[in-house]
């Protein structure tokens, strides 16, 4: 929690639109910090903060639009370099720092803290060279710069996390060159971001360099065996002596989000020891205590269980997160197909289907394919469909439901279920309903979360009945919920 002095002081972030960024602003709107963001397209944070956040359309290489976005400032965080530039990035970077700080300097800005890459020795590679070149260049005009660098991140959706996570999803066996073994200080990003925010009234003076970490030195290779390990998964690495960071990168490009630009100059810098060698972030930072590689795999996992729960597809579908392919859409792991129909009735009347799918009722379309689906998961020690439902009428949270359990409700508007039928990952199969001028419109989707090559072999070898199906059910509850809507009201009784 900050002090009161820093709530009230005037703060400029840059970099909002990336990973840190990102999850630095949060935290400070948590921390009721008086915050300005600086993008060079501000579009792209509109919508995502609140209106008394002020939005600055700027870029750090044009020293008008930097002057106007720093004026006024206290401090500023300095998140920005150029490892996707096609150009000579070192320069660039260089460049951008010069003008940031010596705008900085005349609008009489306190401090910069500045995020960049621990490493040390005179054989770093350009991107490493770089980003400590970067912390110099900001702290040359003498306002006080507080330098955290740092190894690989771990969590959801970063860089190194979502390398990671592909080659040990995709590949079970790796061949696996010199730099997996190299030795890093991984980072939980939660522990990342409370260093930010602690460094904005962190007492130091001049430019200060503190080097953060998590609790463990591992390699690559032991960050692949703690996630293949936590997501049931044998993998097998063999290793061999040389592999070059362009070949290497052009394999990532492949098999990874990561593209071959990024992944080249990424792994170039893995090949030196990222790790922490001196101990002043206890001195500086005495209340932060970062988790060890095991339990920052875990929070990143059961983070992104959250969030997704939390996500809601008809927007997440077209979002930056989100890659289409011919059997659905990948959001982070997982693979998402989602449907729409309209119907001409109001929302209670749309999602009574829905509440009443399973069971008697069944599924609305191929029945039969489901009582298949059943007897084949019985066969190998599910639970099959014999347990039907509870309740006729109405869903509740934790209901059994056929092989499915139903996990969240909201009356008259969305259900989810999450399969409880053998399978080699896990599902989830959610409705939702919204009001439209015309009547309603039922978002049906089915997400699989699939471990290891044979999830996803199991996925695309069904999608085609699987497409058949809960199109036919959608289908199915549309021509039920117009078959509700048009029954008479029961007559009145005397009494």
């Amino acid at each position: 929690m900050l002090n009161k002095t820093s709530a009230n002081r005037r703060v400029l972030l840059t970099g909002a639109t990336g990973y840190v960024g990102g999850r630095l602003l949060r935290a400070l709107q948590m921390n009721d910090v008086a915050l300005r963001c600086m993008a060079r397209n501000t579009k792209a944070l509109e919508g995502r903060v609140p209106g008394d956040i002020q939005l600055v359309q700027a870029d750090v290489l044009d020293r008008a639009s930097s002057a106007r976005a720093l004026a006024g400032v206290d401090t500023a965080y300095y998140l920005i370099h150029s490892m996707g530039s096609t150009g000579d990035f070192e320069d660039e970077d260089r460049k951008a720092a010069t003008i940031f700080t010596e705008e900085a300097a005349h609008a009489g800005v306190r401090r910069i803290i500045y995020l960049g890459g621990l490493g040390s020795g005179s054989d770093l590679s350009p991107h490493l060279a770089s980003r400590q070149d970067v912390g110099r260049v900001l702290a040359s005009t003498g306002v006080t710069t507080v330098e955290l660098r740092a190894s690989v991140v771990i969590g959801s959706g970063s860089l190194s996390f979502e390398m990671v996570r592909s080659l040990v999803e995709k590949l079970p066996v790796m061949i696996t060159p010199s730099w997996v073994r190299s030795l890093s200080q991984p980072i939980a990003i939660e522990d990342l971001v409370d260093y930010l925010v602690a460094a904005l009234d962190a007492e130091v003076e001049g430019h200060r360099v503190v080097e953060i970490g998590g609790a463990d030195q591992v390699s690559y290779g032991d960050i692949m065996n703690e996630y293949a390990r936590q997501r049931g998964l044998r993998r097998v690495m063999i290793p061999v002596p040389v592999l070059s960071p362009r070949l290497s990168s052009r394999w990532l490009g492949l098999v990874t989000p990561v593209y071959a630009r990024i992944g080249r100059k990424l792994l170039d810098s893995v090949r030196n020891p990222t790790v922490v060698t001196d101990d002043s972030a206890k001195r500086v930072f005495p209340d932060i205590t970062p988790l060890g590689i095991t339990a920052a795999i875990e929070r990143a996992l059961h983070l992104e269980d959250r969030d997704i729960a939390e996500t809601r597809w008809s927007d997440a579908l077209s979002s930056k997160g989100a890659s289409k392919s011919w059997a659905g859409v990948t959001f982070r792991r997982r693979i998402v197909d989602s449907r729409t129909v309209d119907v001409p009735c109001p929302p209670d009347e749309a999602f009574a289907p829905i509440r009443r799918i399973g069971g008697n009722v069944g599924w609305y379309y191929g029945t039969w394919l489901w009582h298949v689906r059943g007897f084949l998961d019985l066969l190998v020690g599910g639970v099959g469909v014999r347990r039907g439902r509870r309740d006729s009428e109405h869903v509740h949270a934790g209901d059994a439901l056929d092989f499915w359990r139903v996990e969240a409700v909201t009356p008259n508007a969305h259900v989810r279920l999450q399969a409880e039928m053998k399978l080699p990952g896990r599902a989830w199969l959610e409705f939702e309903v919204e009001p439209t001028p015309d009547g309603s419109r039922i978002r049906q989707t089915a997400i699989f979360d699939p471990v290891g090559l044979f999830g996803l072999a199991y996925w695309y070898a069904l999608y085609p009945l699987h497409r058949l199906v809960f199109a036919g059910m959608l289908r199915g509850i549309a021509r039920s919920a117009v078959d509700t809507a048009a029954e008479p009201a029961p007559a009145a009784t005397a009494v």
